[in-house]
């Protein structure tokens, strides 16, 4: 990861001002290969109820409940 001293700063006034990091920051700690595992299962056709969690780089998740027709 190379960033700047000004990038640094920059990211470290966000994270104490409780603000999101913008997307040219948000993957940085992620190696450029890395590939995302997305688990498919069969459903039958209809209205279903799906839990979507989401952890940015600072460990805070957030877990929300969306219904989808498939």
């Amino acid at each position: 990861m190379k960033l700047t001293d000004n990038e640094k700063r920059e990211i470290l006034k966000l994270i104490e001002a409780g603000k999101p990091l913008p997307d040219k920051y948000r993957f940085l700690s992620f190696d450029d290969k890395r590939e995302e595992e997305t688990p498919l299962y069969e459903c039958s056709q209809g209205r279903h109820k799906v839990a979507v969690k989401a952890v940015d780089i600072s460990g805070n998740d957030t877990m929300k409940i969306e219904e989808v027709s498939m």
